[in-house]
């Protein structure tokens, strides 16, 4: 029987260096499942909270982490018609949401159910999206399109779609913000990116040509800045990443009837606006984002693969514990711009 490296965390909260290493047969194939061989995947900020206990959904014992896979089908099953072995795929992030809002968070690869930081993976073949193997794109870019780049996708064109010439506002310079940034610019928006560094700030809009910067540490009211930028008008999306803590500030520069995506908890309010009352006054949608389903990806594939765009992907490590460590570390520091990913083959 064939084997492959799996990597697992005993528990909820153990921490990332109690991953532990282990060899595993590889799965068999169901009718309607294919065996995919992962070429890389990627960190999100959500594998750091669960292996530090700040996740506050359902985390099976023992599981294997991560959700973003990208690599080929090996195996089909017999009841499997429109995917072949050798096939380029990414896993969708919950494997039974297809269409539509997610249901709960109980089917989420790296969380309540097994994930990807291992060589295969047996996944049904509905949650498989098939990628163009005419593609320019790495495996690690490919990786980063099954989370991060569906949340930044569903930000943008999962309600009201973004239009031309419309301000997106981005709290931050990882992931889900960068790649929201490459995707807001190639359609033609105006976009704004905050930080507490300069130089990632200088990094941003030198590399992925941001248009406006604000550095929230040396401007508090970050909010009054981006009202000046946009002449009054205010950001008609905003990129929530910051929570309870940076919430009412985003009220106070989304424009009328602009969009606000709650994506991240990195921030925590020492006293809770009154939300409902704000977002009255600003006729504004306040939206839970939670990834998105199968179809936002494909829709998101056929966008970024047909124009080749570059998914901002900052750094690799290797399929090895100690690299593996050191990711985890480095996404843990917040000194990356864009993706911090894992090679699982080497390219």
């Amino acid at each position: 029987m064939a084997q492959q490296t799996v990597f697992r965390l005993p528990s909820k909260g153990a921490g990332y260096d109690k991953l532990s290493e282990h060899w595993e047969a590889v799965p068999k194939v169901q009718a309607h499942e294919v065996l995919l061989k992962i070429h890389a995947t990627t960190l999100n900020y959500r594998d750091l909270v669960i292996a530090n206990g700040g996740y506050p959904f359902p985390v099976k014992d023992n599981v294997v982490p991560l959700s973003d896979a990208a690599g080929t089908i090996e195996e089909v099953g017999e009841a499997v018609q429109d995917l072949k072995k050798g096939d380029w795929a990414i896993s969708n992030f919950d494997v039974t949401n297809l269409y539509g809002p997610q249901p709960n968070w109980l089917n989420g690869l790296g969380g309540p159910i097994d994930g990807v930081l291992r060589q295969y993976i047996a996944i049904p073949a509905t949650a498989i999206v098939k990628i163009p193997s005419s593609t320019k794109l790495s495996w690690s870019q490919l990786a980063s399109l099954v989370c991060t780049g569906t949340t930044a996708w569903n930000a943008l064109y999962g309600n009201l779609p973004l239009k031309p010439g419309q301000t997106v506002l981005f709290q931050g310079t990882g992931g889900v913000s960068t790649t929201g940034l490459m995707l807001a610019k190639d359609a033609g928006a105006k976009t704004i990116i905050t930080s507490s560094s300069d130089e990632k700030l200088k990094m941003v809009r030198e590399k992925y040509g941001a248009d406006y910067c604000v550095n929230y540490k040396s401007t508090p009211d970050w909010a009054a800045k981006v009202n000046r930028i946009t002449e009054g008008h205010g950001a008609d999306f905003i990129f929530e990443n910051g929570g309870s803590g940076t919430i009412a500030q985003s009220i106070a520069c989304v424009a009328r009837g602009g969009q606000i995506a709650v994506i991240g908890f990195l921030s925590q309010a020492k006293e809770m606006p009154d939300v409902a009352a704000l977002v009255l006054d600003k006729g504004c949608i306040v939206r839970g984002i939670n990834v998105g389903a199968k179809q936002l990806t494909e829709d998101l594939v056929k966008y970024v693969c047909g124009k080749d765009l570059s998914v901002p992907v900052e750094k690799n490590f290797g399929f090895e514990r100690g690299q593996i460590l050191e990711a985890f570390k480095y996404l843990e520091s917040g000194g990356h711009v864009g993706k911090v990913c894992i090679e699982i083959v080497k390219a």
